[in-house]
């Protein structure tokens, strides 16, 4: 694989789908339907939420788990030399092409591609690439045979592709293609109890490799690490474990290895802010299993569409992208609102 592409290898379906919410539990329920068919697959999630590790799942789950799995970061690569990462060249066909290249997407044949922040993929590579979708061919620039290639297309964003369609930056032709099944990945704040499950698998995973490793972690970490948001998600998770459990010379890491301030724990926490925090995580964890249907979260949760619409507006800062996508663009008046809802909300 050339600039930006990297071939993975894993055995099992969810393999580090790790956590026991609801919006996991619906997650894995998603990756085995969509592994069971060959359509394109647009995943959904904030940076650093997993949008590879469910790609590479649904690929391990899915008919084709014995061919390659590839990722291409589509921002990854200078935009002169995507035509070439895709589709690969020939030799002469530019200034510094001293071999034939073979692309990206003919090296999955027979496996599964994933085009990482296809929203930062150009114009004209959009148009050469939906060109391959629909005639399931390639040709390497510099050449003229067509070359018949058969992979399964996963495509991951952080960005609202909608928006991207609507500024001129992404070709709605395109994104009909891809969006054929879509994944919205629910971030790690929204997932309740998961961070301290996840926290531990990382931390036992080290362990693996560094027996001095901490053993866990002290009371007032597991707050800190209930109470923060994570705007790094899983990623970010990650990183704070690494470098704690380095830092650490004691059995159990402390909010201060972990670099999480104590102010956001949830003991020093407002009563306020932490039913917000609880009324955030609830309607995140219903939409999510809705598919992020306001109708049906709103039977889930017991209350009127209309207070659901209301609190998600409250609580927009907590929510997923996902969620606060199916937002009506305007509010119903005031007058719409059930006045047992805030009440039964409460109860």
């Amino acid at each position: 694989p050339g600039n930006g592409a990297s071939v993975q290898s894993s055995t099992g379906s969810h393999m580090d789908l790790i956590g026991s919410s609801p919006s996991m539990h619906h997650l894995r329920q998603m990756i085995d339907r969509y592994s069971k068919v060959t359509s394109p697959v647009l995943i959904i999630g904030e940076t650093g939420s997993g949008k590879e590790l469910i790609a590479r799942s649904i690929h391990m789950a899915s008919a084709r788990y014995q061919g390659k799995f590839m990722a291409l970061n589509c921002g990854a690569i200078a935009p002169q030399l995507v035509q070439s990462e895709l589709f690969g060249h020939e030799r002469g066909s530019f200034t510094g092409a001293n071999q034939r290249k073979i692309g990206t997407i003919e090296a999955a044949n027979g496996g599964t591609l994933l085009l990482d922040e296809i929203g930062d993929l150009p114009l004209e590579a959009q148009a050469s690439f939906l060109r391959f979708l629909q005639e399931g061919k390639i040709t390497r620039v510099g050449g003229t045979e067509e070359i018949k290639v058969d992979i399964r297309i996963v495509a991951a964003t952080h960005v609202n592709l909608d928006e991207a369609v609507n500024e001129g930056k992404f070709r709605e032709d395109l994104l009909y293609r891809l969006n054929v099944l879509k994944v919205d990945v629910p971030p790690l704040r929204a997932r309740g109890t998961d961070v301290l499950i996840l926290a531990h698998h990382i931390l036992n995973r080290l362990k693996q490799t560094n027996p001095n490793t901490a053993r866990g972690f002290d009371p007032e970490a597991t707050r800190a690490l209930l109470a923060h948001t994570w705007p790094g998600n899983v990623r970010e998770l990650s990183n704070r474990i690494h470098r704690a459990a380095v830092m650490c010379d004691r059995a159990f890491i402390s909010p201060y290895e972990l670099g999480l301030n104590m102010h956001l724990t949830m003991e020093k926490m407002g009563l306020d802010e932490a039913r917000d925090k609880a009324e955030a995580h609830a309607i995140e964890e219903a939409l999510f299993s809705q598919g992020y249907n306001f109708s049906r979260a709103a039977k889930v949760l017991g209350i009127s569409r209309v207070t659901l619409y209301r609190l998600a507006s409250k609580h927009s800062s907590r929510l997923s992208a996902g969620a606060m996508r199916e937002m009506p663009s305007s509010m119903p008046p005031n007058s719409n609102l059930m006045p047992d809802d805030s009440q039964h909300w409460h109860s």
